[in-house]
């Protein structure tokens, strides 16, 4: 529930004393906006979707055309966020609550004291867990596994992922490993071996595809490596490592050899068509052909590219410039000292349409969208770094002392400075002009112009009338 239920008449015809309390018509989208006390409270109508905010405390924002929810509390402390049925609470990324439809569209809500307590409750019992670490639990979809049982723990904890199970006991010092196919076992970091027959399996189109299979064996991790890979199929990878003196990779696509890991290194992709030679890496990198080409001596100098990317630098990290060039879209963006300057273009290669933005730190952001709409905020604190949609709701209200908007398509612009200390709307039928506290108000169309000072009318002209009234 909004704390304040603002009015488009109001923000048509209405007062203005900014920045005590200012309403007005939005610039970029269909929809008005109220402020009170500067950057303190806001209560916006921007098509469906309805915001307030009490910065930087609070904010709830509700689109019924999307069925989405997102309430902040001193973000990012404590945020929630529903989409459909699906819905989210977290505590500084610690403890969270969540539920909602999975695939079997049966309800399941979890709770979380990262990394304490784990707990899904749901009308199917198979899918129930609760873990309390480190004493006993059992977990599903966490840490890249299907299933998580453990006692103990790191005494004693099995994992599965896919039909891969593996035992461990005094993770990560011994375990067992068992699959389709495949056996292993490990005493780490002594020694270890890990062996996969050739598999077969069927896709979705109904065609038997070849797993391939693959023998892996260390000593004295991570000194002694022998592998190979993709046994039965028509790229077979043999690796070969005693680190750092020497390190061997070898197949039918790709060569690499290492010496003195990682530093001088030699690569023959022949399946993306170059060949590289590291000179020592990272310092220097010279790569030549069809799928990269590549000239870098760190940090003063790098040109690298292929047929659809590009990155390069000069005395990183002050220039740094980078393109992605696809069939649809084309990506460049340069960026001077990490954050302290970014400009970013988007082409549609379909349209010609292109999106910009501009950040300069601490100063402002500049944008504009796909449409021309454009935008330009100062100051900009944390903008550049973080660009989320609830840094602007939550906390760019409270250092934006100048804001401007400009919309093409509608021909309307709006400049606002010191919270609406000083506000100007101008659209091809009308100008609003409110100054210092509304002590100042302009107002005019092509039906009439009014004048006030201190609030009271000093002046209106109506065009039917044709003369000036009092």
């Amino acid at each position: 529930m909004a704390l304040y239920c603002s009015s488009p008449a109001l923000a048509e015809n209405g007062f203005h004393a900014g920045p005590i309390f200012d309403e007005f018509s939005l610039t970029l989208d269909s929809g008005h906006r109220t402020e009170i006390l500067g950057p303190l409270f806001y209560d916006q109508q921007r098509e469906s979707e309805k915001t307030w905010a009490v910065v930087p405390l609070m904010s709830y924002d509700i689109d019924p055309a999307t069925d989405t929810k997102e309430f902040d509390l001193l973000y990012p402390i404590l945020t929630y966020e529903r989409f459909g049925m699906e819905y989210r609470w977290q505590l500084v990324q610690l403890i969270s609550f969540s539920g909602g439809e999975v695939p079997e569209d049966t309800q399941a809500h979890r709770f979380t004291i990262f990394p304490l307590y784990f707990q899904q409750r749901s009308p199917d019992p198979k899918k129930n867990y609760t873990a309390v670490v480190p004493f006993y639990g059992h977990l599903q979809d966490h840490l890249f596994r299907d299933e998580i049982y453990f006692v103990l723990f790191p005494l004693y904890s099995e994992t599965r992922k896919r039909d891969i199970v593996t035992d461990n006991y005094l993770f990560p010092i011994f375990h067992l490993r068992h699959g389709n196919g495949m056996q292993g076992w490990q005493a780490w970091p002594l020694v270890g071996n890990e062996h996969k027959d050739v598999t077969t399996l069927t896709n979705g189109f109904g065609d038997t595809e070849v797993v391939g299979g693959y023998d892996h064996f260390f000593a004295l991790w991570p000194v002694f490596f022998r592998q190979n890979n993709g046994i039965g199929t028509e790229n077979v990878e043999k690796f070969r490592a005693a680190l750092p003196f020497y390190a061997g990779d070898r197949s039918p696509k790709r060569d690499s050899t290492t010496v003195l890991w990682p530093l001088f290194n030699w690569i023959d992709d022949r399946d993306k068509k170059y060949r590289e030679w590291e000179l020592p890496y990272p310092v220097v990198i010279i790569a030549r052909g069809p799928g990269k080409t590549t000239t870098r001596v760190f940090p003063l100098c790098s040109w690298s590219h292929n047929d659809t990317l590009e990155s390069d630098f000069f005395m990183w990290p002050f220039y740094k410039y980078r393109r992605l060039h696809a069939d649809t879209l084309d990506r460049q963006r340069i960026r001077i000292l990490f954050y302290l300057y970014q400009n970013t273009v988007e082409t549609n290669l379909e349209t010609g349409a292109a999106r910009k933005r501009v950040d300069f730190w601490p100063l402002f952001v500049w944008q504009r969208d796909f449409d021309g709409n454009r935008r330009f905020q100062a100051l900009a604190l944390v903008e550049t770094a973080l660009t989320a949609e609830r840094i602007e709701r939550n906390w760019s209200p409270l250092w934006s002392v100048w804001r401007s908007e400009y919309n093409p398509r509608a021909g309307a612009a709006s400049q606002s400075l010191l919270w609406n200390l000083y506000r100007r709307d101008t659209t091809p039928a009308s100008r609003k002009c409110s100054l210092l506290f509304g002590f100042f108000q302009y107002q005019s169309d092509s039906k009439m112009k009014k004048l006030r000072l201190f609030y009271v009318p000093v002046f209106r002209w109506h065009a039917s009338a044709g003369e000036p009234a009092k």
